[in-house]
């Protein structure tokens, strides 16, 4: 049975909140920790799923209704950001990967962020090394545009982060994808 994707609502924060502590764990692939984010109190949870001014929303893959996957958008509510859009929170379960959940779940917010007609730019980062998800974001048209060194400390030491950013179709207007740089 395939995974079906849907927007996480504040009744999915027990089982988000479940879902990301595993991800946590996997010590190269966050700048949180998992005793961090498990004293995080359930608003920061709820928040995340359903912020009450707009400012993220979560999507969900779920598989035989467990949530086995999820990816947050993040946006700014800076007249000077508000054009763009943080990925984050973007985890599949070991035993899931490979399967079409992370395309699905990237496509889910992807389309979801020109809804906003002010966000005009995606971005992210990933751990430099982690080719798996660096090529899912490549295919899904994400290009990087710098290399942060000594972006986190992990229990193997320091790990770069790379920064993506993928550029929205236009609302009605004609400029170009140029890079950032």
């Amino acid at each position: 049975m395939p995974v079906t994707i849907a927007r996480l609502t504040e009744a999915d924060a027990p089982s988000y909140r479940a879902l990301m502590l595993e991800a946590y764990e996997v010590p190269d692939a966050f700048t949180s920790t998992p005793q961090e984010r498990a004293a995080a109190p359930a608003s920061f949870w709820v928040g995340r799923l359903a912020h009450p001014q707009g400012l993220s929303v979560a999507f969900g893959a779920f598989d035989g209704g467990a949530l086995v996957g999820t990816v947050t958008l993040e946006f700014s509510d800076r007249a000077k950001t508000r054009h763009k859009a943080h990925v984050v929170g973007m985890y599949v379960r070991p035993e899931q990967q490979g399967q079409g959940a992370g395309t699905a779940l990237l496509a889910a917010a992807v389309a979801h962020a020109p809804t906003l007609a002010h966000v005009q730019v995606l971005n992210l980062t990933v751990t430099e090394g982690n080719a798996a998800a660096l090529a899912l974001y490549e295919r899904a048209g994400f290009q990087a545009f710098g290399t942060e060194p000594m972006a986190v400390h992990t229990t193997d030491g320091y790990k770069a982060k790379v920064h993506m950013w993928k550029r929205l179709p236009a609302h009605g207007n004609k400029e170009q994808q140029t890079s950032p740089n």
